[in-house]
């Protein structure tokens, strides 16, 4: 397979590049801008006879012989992804159309990471792929969910006018090793902080909830969704059922990592979901998926990559 991994230095594109090029018969081009995405995430691949990566905007368009692309590309924490909103916005719309010409070209597959984000502060508990979701269409975090929402449309409209092989995941929020800790997602932002021996800070009244899912998991049903049959398109929520309060997890952090470190409270941000779980009944019955790896199981592995990075800082 000669594999294409757009956004392939940032989180979830290195971890899925790493897991690819175990197997030899794959040429893997990892593409990224770098823009969120980091080459140390992806040094230890750079020496691999399969693997290639290719410094690349994919808001402009590249030609390559490829089979399947998976398409990540795209920042994905707030701060990352408002830092710039008109780009954020080109990445989803114009980086999505990019890759489908390339599929249409070569006969290739499209895997789109598209996320929760489609649901917005969801008004179904939990969310089905079913569900429409409710999104604020000119808010701060618009440039992404409603990104998201045109590429996944972009996906189908190519499938159904083009007869591109389309695969579309909507994956909830994913934590682990290759996370940049100054992302300013939840996970990254207690655990670093608690190691710091800074305060923790917790948005809102910290009873809002998310479903954390560990990177080795998620990677896997990637692959899954991927390789199956043609028909199986999706959406396919990808993602840990089950839920946590923001006090919980902090509570977790902090025993895990022995801080003495005090919770902090803010203003929950603007449209900032209370509500986040997902129903992976479509994964389990398509893919044969569900996650293996329990939180606390995962934040001790997350602690320990962060713990390296310090030390080695």
């Amino acid at each position: 397979m000669r594999i294409l991994v757009t956004g392939g230095a940032g989180f979830l594109g290195s971890n899925l590049c790493e897991r690819l090029v175990k197997d030899p018969e794959n040429y893997v081009y990892c593409l990224d801008n770098l823009q969120t995405g980091r080459m140390e995430n992806i040094r230890e691949l750079l020496d691999k006879p399969n693997f290639r990566f290719i410094e690349h905007d994919i808001v402009e368009p590249i030609e390559l012989e490829v089979d399947q692309i998976y398409n990540a590309a795209c920042p994905a924490s707030p701060p990352a992804y408002q830092a710039d909103p008109v780009h954020t916005l080109k990445t989803s719309v114009f980086g999505i159309l990019n890759m489908l010409e390339l599929a249409r070209k070569h006969n290739a597959t499209v895997l789109q990471f598209s996320t929760s984000e489609v649901y917005g502060d969801a008004q179904v508990h939990p969310q089905p792929e079913t569900y429409w979701g409710n999104v604020n269409p000119d808010g701060i975090r618009s440039c992404y969910d409603e990104g998201k929402r045109a590429a996944e449309t972009l996906c189908f409209d190519y499938h159904r006018r083009y007869g591109v092989k389309i695969k579309v995941i909507r994956i909830f929020n994913t934590y682990g090793p290759k996370m940049d800790p100054n992302d300013g997602r939840v996970i990254s932002n207690f655990v670093n902080q608690a190691l710091r021996g800074e305060d923790l800070t917790v948005y809102g009244d910290g009873k809002q909830t998310r479903s954390f899912c560990y990177v080795d998991d998620l990677i896997e049903g990637i692959v899954r969704m991927m390789n199956s049959p043609d028909e199986v398109t999706g959406p396919v929520n990808l993602g840990n059922p089950g839920e946590f309060t923001m006090l919980e997890l902090a509570e977790e952090v902090l025993e895990q990592t022995g801080s003495q470190s005090k919770l902090v409270f803010h203003d929950l941000p603007k449209d900032d979901p209370k509500q986040r779980r997902p129903d992976i009944t479509k994964a389990k019955q398509l893919l044969g998926w569900e996650p293996k790896v329990p939180l606390r199981e995962g934040l001790a592995k997350t602690i320990e990559y962060y713990t390296g990075l310090m030390l080695r800082a």
